[in-house]
């Protein structure tokens, strides 16, 4: 009998045909997701990929800064009387409900109300239990905006004792004119409440309600000094420099956008498919187009290859800027080990006592004060966090496009091309400065 080395065996033959049909197989293959190939996850894949600098090292064309029309411009005096009271009731998450209040406030500045404190309501969904004045710095608030637009802590005597008439125009589709609709029941009423429709064009307010709108938003809501303190707190004990990263996938998210995931764990499965309800996934061509239209969430795992591909080492110390509920969170982890969150730096006992508002506001705070902010999503809280590092000249903020990554999985590319593709796209998008701040009250300055 002839003798084998250890490593070869008389089936090589058989073996040596099948590795073509394998490869073949593998090569052809529709794309798998990233968080099934640990291998393109490793530090020493990435060693090989590139071994440029990374991504903040690119010099930028755009920044977004201030627009001058609003900072420097002298105001339009506010008209002598008062066309009636408007309480703006905001809803949803932190970020939501800031959102709802800058649109409330361009508004009674454009129908020559005076504003009365907004109303945070209740939420059970976003375990809510807290008001403006338990967020913001009320005092500081009604000194910043004044000139801009009148606002009151307390309604006059007449009608302090009167609930507003209620005007629904949060559910409006289109253009919603307030003017012509609101207007008139402010001017019966005298004090309306109302939930801006996020369909309202800011393109068309005159550039003294836009001012009003920027003046409020941007350089008028300060924390209260509890919420300060307790984020300087944290801001203190994360190792510096650091990166925030604001990620997203949560059960409820991931079962809104309607995508379908093969490679999760069957829990993280569970979970989602006991949050969808009625909305059920895409299938077919049109998961297909929907995923290629950048509407899937990235997952943990995908967001740590991208930012391989961006070549953000993976001994950085990130702050997970994140809600409850992080879905698949350990293929993050398992890459970017020096990872901190409200819950390691903060006591058991404070994290547990904290409601969703306080959690928001400490992930904003950190954010906003971090040397480089990432995001998985443009959502409220990226578009307020961009919008004010833009405001203090902090430019190191991405946002992570998931567009990119679902058009070149589609492509089939996988390593070193996906890599590279990823890091073309996003290198692009930071040069021009995509997604660091609002167009509404931010200008774009060539440099």
């Amino acid at each position: 009998m002839p003798s084998y080395p250890s490593w070869l065996h008389p089936l090589s033959p058989v073996l040596l045909l099948a590795i073509p049909f394998l490869l073949a197989i593998l090569i052809l293959s529709p794309s798998i997701p990233f968080s099934n190939r640990a291998l393109l996850t490793s530090p020493r894949f990435f060693s090989r990929v590139r071994s440029s600098e990374e991504i903040w090292s690119v010099t930028r064309v755009v920044e977004w800064k201030p627009c001058h029309w609003w900072t420097d411009r002298p105001l339009t005096a506010l008209p002598p009387k008062t066309n009636g009271f408007i309480r703006v009731d905001c809803y949803g998450g932190l970020n939501q409900m800031r959102r709802d209040l800058c649109d409330g406030i361009g508004i009674a500045r454009l129908l020559n109300a005076t504003l009365v404190l907004p109303k945070f309501e209740v939420a059970a969904y976003w375990n809510e239990s807290s008001g403006f004045a338990d967020v913001f710095d009320v005092d500081f608030f009604i000194e910043r905006t004044k000139g801009f637009v009148d606002i009151v802590k307390e309604l006059p005597e007449e009608i302090a004792g009167k609930e507003p008439f209620r005007v629904d125009c949060s559910k409006r589709m289109g253009s919603f004119d307030y003017a012509e609709v609101v207007l008139p029941e402010l001017l019966k009423h005298q004090f309306i409440s109302i939930t801006p429709a996020m369909s309202q064009r800011r393109d068309r307010y005159p550039l003294y309600a836009k001012a009003a709108l920027c003046q409020a938003c941007y350089n008028s809501l300060r924390l209260n000094k509890a919420l300060e303190k307790k984020g300087f707190e944290l801001l203190s004990a994360i190792p510096k420099p650091f990166l925030s990263l604001h990620l997203r996938f949560e059960p409820d998210m991931v079962a809104y956008t309607q995508c379908e995931y093969d490679a999760l764990s069957p829990s993280s499965l569970k979970a989602i498919e006991a949050a969808r309800g009625d909305r059920k996934p895409w299938t077919g061509d049109a998961a297909r187009l929907w995923r290629e239209r950048g509407k899937c969430p990235l997952t943990p795992n995908e967001t740590a290859f991208i930012l391989q591909a961006l070549a953000i080492p993976t001994n950085t110390t990130i702050y997970l800027a994140a809600g409850d509920g992080i879905l698949e969170l350990e293929g993050f982890t398992s890459v970017y080990t020096n990872v901190h969150t409200k819950s390691s730096l903060l006591s058991a006992d404070d994290f547990v006592a904290m409601h969703g508002n306080t959690k928001a506001v400490l992930d904003y705070y950190i954010s906003i004060n971090s040397e480089a902010y990432i995001a998985t999503h443009f959502g409220n809280m990226d578009k307020m966090v961009s919008a004010m590092r833009a405001l203090n000249g902090m430019y190191k903020t991405l946002v992570l496009s998931r567009k990119a990554f679902a058009s070149s999985t589609s492509k089939g590319l996988v390593g070193k091309e996906l890599a590279s593709a990823l890091w073309e796209a996003h290198k692009e998008d930071f040069v021009m400065g995509r997604g660091t701040a609002l167009p509404d009250c931010f200008c774009e300055i060539g440099m």
